[in-house]
């Protein structure tokens, strides 16, 4: 996509991004509120994840102005996609076509909190930093690109000035805040009886899900994915 192309795109993204600020929320009203000190739950200062991985993060969610990357499983995603959107968040995700929002859904997540951006065109970079301005959350895949540390900065400072959440994954993001990464660890059966193990039907995993940030030591945590992990 040239760059007369991508006009009319980036058009559409400003207007649709004036139509959300109202429902999303002033930048300022978020920068506002602040990141608690305690680590006893989520703060205004972040945004929500899910219950089994607050733990693992400093303030007990994504903190907000942030750039985290992510790495692994796509349950990750859709399940932080699902604890973020039901608590209120407003969520774009860009570049990731194949992820399912049926089972977003299926885990509790409000689709009419979440846009849909399949495919972004050949700089989904420029797609993001309009987004940036108006979501509370932005799922980016890179497709692989390594990005530059100076343009990093123009959209980590970006994130930082609106408190919104960067989340980007496969590509390689310098600076970042924090990284996830998720592993399956085992799968749930959903037929109740099933005679023994490699019988019944699949109904949710087991992720193992590790957490490494500047400001402290790798943690750990376990996640229910599928169907019977709801948000909230």
């Amino acid at each position: 996509m040239g760059e007369a192309e991508a006009a009319p795109t980036v058009a559409q993204l400003r207007q649709a991004m004036a139509r959300v600020g109202a429902t999303a929320g002033a930048a300022a009203q978020r920068m506002d509120d602040g990141v608690g000190s305690g680590e006893d739950g989520p703060t205004a200062g972040v945004l929500a994840v899910p219950a089994t991985l607050a733990e693992l993060f400093p303030h007990g969610g994504l903190a907000r102005g942030s750039v985290v990357s992510a790495a692994g499983s796509g349950s990750l995603l859709l399940s932080l996609i699902a604890a973020s959107s039901a608590a209120g968040a407003q969520v774009a995700v860009v570049g990731l076509g194949r992820l399912s929002m049926l089972a977003a859904a299926e885990m509790g997540a409000d689709l009419s909190r979440v846009v849909l951006v399949a495919d972004p065109g050949t700089d989904p970079l420029q797609i993001a930093t309009i987004l940036l301005d108006g979501m509370d959350l932005v799922v980016l895949n890179l497709r692989g690109l390594s990005v530059p540390p100076s343009r990093a900065k123009v959209l980590a400072a970006r994130a930082r000035r609106n408190s919104t959440v960067l989340l980007v994954v496969d590509g390689r993001w310098p600076g970042a805040a924090a990284h996830l990464s998720a592993r399956v660890s085992g799968y749930r059966r959903g037929a109740p009886g099933a005679p023994r193990c490699g019988y019944g039907r699949i109904d949710g995993w087991d992720l193992s899900v590790s957490v490494r940030a500047r400001s402290r030591p790798p943690r750990s945590a376990q996640l229910v994915a599928g169907a019977e992990n709801r948000a909230g």
